[in-house]
């Protein structure tokens, strides 16, 4: 049995048929992920325990009020909303379903209280090992919350981007994922100023306008498709 070192793709069928591949993270980038968001955390406590320290036994209650906020609401709710913590962020990567739809509540909740499993014996011990040895980089908090984490990232200047690119998209509903690749697909039998207006209506996804969208739609399908 080989041990998975590097980052791996996950390939995944979504209902309509259509093969969406996930760039999942290795244990290095998510080990300095969390060093970064520990840093943050420390930071904070460090900070706000100067002055809650004059306050006396009423302090020392809002600093362990603060320490659970810092532990636990940290991650969740940045995954839960988000997708990613400021440490995940720094790193290009996000949590997504294995189905590669948005986290949910549900899932970040489980996979971070699932911590405490993964912190075992001690160092994360746990969380490594099952990250080395599962082909997708998966602890038991993810595999619990059917959750993955995965690389994200775009070019600085969408205009660079040829139809060939390949760009990996925001996670995406199903649909979401039919849609834009029945785009591409459709797309170049229309006229330009047609193409345009069409990914007039998908700025949000694609973050540019005219010719800047329509190519990095492409590029998202694309990548969507295999493509690399």
């Amino acid at each position: 049995m080989s041990v998975p070192m590097l980052d791996t793709y996950r390939e995944v069928i979504t209902p309509e048929g259509v093969p969406l591949h996930l760039p999942a993270a290795g244990p290095l980038p998510r080990a300095l992920a969390w060093a970064i968001d520990f840093a943050i955390r420390f930071g904070a406590l460090s900070v706000m325990s100067v002055p809650l320290a004059f306050l006396g036994d009423f302090g020392q209650g809002l600093y362990l009020g603060l320490l659970f906020l810092m532990f636990w609401a940290y991650t969740i709710v940045q995954e839960a909303l988000w997708g990613q913590t400021i440490g995940k962020r720094a790193m290009g990567l996000r949590v997504v379903a294995q189905d590669g739809a948005p986290v949910g509540w549900m899932a970040a909740i489980t996979r971070n209280l699932l911590r405490t499993v993964d912190m075992l014996p001690f160092g994360y011990a746990l969380g490594l090992l099952s990250c080395l040895f599962d082909a997708h980089g998966r602890r038991l908090g993810d595999m619990v919350a059917r959750t993955v984490v995965i690389h994200i990232g775009a070019p600085a200047d969408g205009g660079t981007l040829a139809i060939d690119s390949v760009l990996p998209p925001p996670p995406l509903q199903p649909a979401e994922q039919a849609a834009l690749i029945a785009f591409a697909e459709r797309a170049p039998r229309l006229p330009g100023p047609r193409q345009q207006e069409l990914a007039g209506l998908l700025t949000p996804l694609s973050g540019g306008h005219g010719q800047v969208g329509v190519l990095r739609l492409y590029a998202m399908a694309n990548w969507l498709l295999g493509r690399r």
